[in-house]
């Protein structure tokens, strides 16, 4: 029998200045896995290269291992370098659109001589031809030991280095608003592409977010015991897009998604600080219009918005104070659809672990100049991500600890109920009404036997209730601070109204919980009873799902908390409530309900309505636990890292074998074509190593694959991306010579 499960990647791309070439590589790969799947799930034939290589290993799963795997990417974060090719993914997934007309447009666009701004470039060949020297200083080398493929790459090398020192000082060499057009050249040339499906599923949103540094910042308040409030400056800012789950024509308007591209990359020192002015010039001169400028803005920069001042604010690069977006990817598991086993995979691309710091290179006490740009710059952006994994291994343990209480009282909790209800509820047919009937029957049961213990649950959830409603009041306003949300969570506690009612009419955690338990005791059985029979049931769940997930959504419920303050705010209440209209949402769900428990088998169904039922039980004991949080997905989360050192099928020696682009302090790869396809070409190949390595991480232990036969797969991957890619990558032919005796 053959059982199906989700693979889904929540990606952080790293920044990493001219490695963004390499990162390009990778999601490349990562893209044609995705695409891959998807054709294979839909039945269509995939596309040639290393896509019909993936196919053929998801094939070769399901014959042998009996496991239907898909593979989603879902989940995007990504700062500088990481940032452009996280929107680029994000992007094509939405929409259906190629990443291959980006290759063209990466190998040609960022190089030194398209980048550097036409006013900054040198006037002649003897302009500050004596400051020459201090770029290989800077790089910590000699212009005699260039690492270069060939005599040609050294000399292009020399010569653009050159020009690239000579141009302005003082000023940053690259043009912000040419840069500005080159990204919008690339989306034009995605548009232009061939289109294929969304690469996701109906309902699975797709969540896209993009670190940015605010140069002058804004100011937050915090609230204290004394003094009452105190104001900080604020300078991190996450841009974030979503496509909601449905398809769309473009992620979001091509002039946000430059927008986000422009700001997160402004790398100091090297592109201008970004501004608005700057985009709006670029969009004069090229006949675009963004008639949802306004309300992009309130949204991206709400409390420079607030104060009239998005107009003049400066924007850098988002990898200065967040490198390793890991926070809003996990912020953006919360609520995530799920139809089936899942496996969650947090994958971060780190372009060149372990090369860090390198202007002091071990050599004793950094100097005066080392010792300020490691403060301001290097350590900053390189600090570990060792709290990001803290938190995600203790939110995996948390999820370790409420299956494991599930499972203890399940045996319990099933008693309860069949005393309850006695044997002869499993011979009913189940209509809306009876449904109605059973679960207050049984939720006066639950209060009844957990005693005492109901008080502290109680408290707890019209707690969770108020603080969502009030992030509903809160979210759908202009104003974005803590503040005020505090004082809207305030309001909405001090409402007197009947505690029955009040969790009625907008408790829609308490249905969505529910709904993805007797979700998750489904797929527990899947095994025992069959797909063919449950298969039905499963999308019944999930239609009944969509629209709570729907309501939680602050966008649902557009202009409501504009005028919420700490006024009366019961009229808003009242209005919230009605635009919820959770009773017609209940109503639609136990009709698909009571259809969908009526069509399964005894056992099934005896199975699937001790948990619907006993869910009061089982949420009195786990709401404590995790408020919540877990109960979607419900599996703990693996993190998996792609960079040259965990591609070692082959060449070992990480990054300073394989990466060109590392040198020069990361801006190597902008000075030689032949850099740039050399990175590009491994940032292929270690995708593909890696992508076949996480897909078999997947299977169960008792139907792991042989490592000759993961090896053979591997080499097939690498001589199809081999074999696409020689004719274009010109500038390397002796690589592929290299690469093919290596592979053998």
């Amino acid at each position: 029998m053959i059982r199906e499960k989700e693979l889904r990647f929540a990606l952080v791309c790293y920044g990493g200045i001219s490695l963004a070439v390499y990162m390009h590589g990778i999601t490349k790969e990562i893209w044609r896995l995705v695409c891959a799947s998807r054709a294979f799930h839909d039945g269509t034939p995939p596309a040639g290269g290393s896509q019909g290589v993936y196919a053929e290993l998801l094939t070769e799963i399901e014959t042998q291992g009996g496991l239907r795997v898909r593979v989603l990417a879902d989940i995007i974060a990504g700062a500088s370098a990481g940032g452009i090719n996280g929107i680029f993914l994000g992007q094509a997934i939405a929409t259906g659109q190629s990443l291959d007309p980006l290759t063209d447009l990466w190998l040609t666009a960022a190089d030194v001589e398209a980048l550097i701004d036409t006013g900054s470039a040198p006037q002649s060949r003897f302009s500050k031809v004596w400051a020459l020297p201090l770029a290989w200083v800077a790089a910590g080398r000699s212009a005699e030991k260039v690492e270069a493929l060939d005599d040609t790459t050294r000399d292009e090398v020399r010569s653009k280095l050159s020009h690239f020192i000579r141009s302005r000082w003082f000023e940053p060499p690259f043009g912000g608003a040419s840069f500005t057009n080159r990204l919008l050249d690339a989306f034009d040339a995605m548009a232009a592409s061939t289109r294929g499906p969304r690469l996701l599923p109906p309902g699975q949103p797709l969540d896209l977010f993009v670190t940015v540094t605010d140069f002058s910042g804004h100011p937050e308040r915090l609230e204290l015991n004394s003094p009452p409030e105190v104001v900080e400056t604020e300078h991190r800012l996450v841009f974030d897009f979503t496509d909601d789950g449905h398809g769309v024509d473009s992620l979001a308007p091509l002039a946000e998604l430059a927008f986000a591209a422009r700001a997160t990359s402004s790398f100091p020192g090297a592109f201008p600080p970004f501004t608005v002015a700057e985009l709006d010039g670029v969009l004069t001169d090229r006949g675009i219009a963004w008639p949802e400028r306004a309300a992009f803005l309130a949204r991206a920069l709400p409390r420079q918005s607030a104060a009239g001042a998005a107009e003049t604010a400066v924007l850098i690069d988002g990898s200065v104070l967040a490198n390793a977006p890991f926070r809003p990817a996990l912020d953006a598991l919360k609520d995530r659809p799920a139809r089936r086993q899942i496996d969650r995979r947090i994958v971060y691309i780190d372009p060149s672990p372990g090369v860090k710091l390198t202007l002091n290179r071990g050599q004793g006490t950094p100097g005066f100049f080392q010792t300020i740009v490691g403060a301001i710059s290097d350590i900053p952006r390189q600090q570990p991500i060792r709290d990001n994994l803290e938190a995600i291994a203790e939110r995996s343990a948390r999820i370790d600890r409420m299956r494991g209480i599930v499972v203890a009282i399940r045996p319990q909790v099933e008693s309860e109920v069949e005393s309850l209800f006695g044997h002869t509820l499993f011979l009913d047919r189940p209509t809306p009404a009876r449904l109605v009937a059973w679960r207050r029957r049984s939720q006066k049961a639950a209060i009844a036997s957990a005693g005492y213990g109901y008080a502290a649950y109680g408290h707890l959830k019209r707690s969770n209730v108020v603080d969502a409603v009030a992030a509903l009041l809160h979210q759908s306003g202009a104003e974005h601070s803590a503040h005020r949300l505090a004082r809207i969570r305030a309001a909405v506690d001090a409402v007197d109204m009947d505690e029955v009612d009040f969790l009625r009419r907008f408790d829609i955690g308490f249905r969505i919980r529910r709904l993805r338990l007797i979700a998750r005791r489904l797929a527990d059985i899947e095994v025992e009873i069959g797909e063919p029979e449950l298969a039905p049931m499963r999308e019944t769940i999930y239609e009944s799902l969509a629209p709570y997930l729907d309501a939680r959504r602050a966008d649902t419920h557009a202009d409501l908390g504009r005028t919420a303050g700490t006024g009366d705010i019961a009229p808003l209440l009242d209005t919230l409530a009605a635009s919820l209209d959770l009773a017609a949402i209940d109503a639609a769900a136990d009709i698909r309900l009571a259809a969908g428990f009526a069509a399964l088998g005894k056992r099934a169904r005896r199975t699937l309505l001790l948990a619907y039922l006993g869910f009061p039980y089982f949420d009195t004991a786990t709401l404590p636990l995790l408020q919540g949080e877990g109960l979607d997905e419900f599996d703990p989360i693996k993190v998996d890292r792609i960079a040259p050192d965990d591609a070692t099928a082959i060449r070992s020696g990480g990054v300073e074998a394989t990466l060109k682009g590392i040198q020069f302090n990361s801006f190597g790869a902008f000075f030689s074509r032949a850099y740039r396809e050399n990175d590009y070409l491994w940032g292929r190949l270690h995708g593909a190593e890696r992508m076949i390595d996480i897909t078999v991480s997947t299977l169960p232990s008792s139907v792991r694959m042989k490592p000759g036969r993961v090896a053979a797969i591997k080499r097939a991957a690498f001589i199809a991306i081999l074999d696409e890619e020689e004719p274009r990558l010109t500038a390397i032919r002796a690589l592929f010579a290299e690469l093919r005796t290596e592979i053998g």
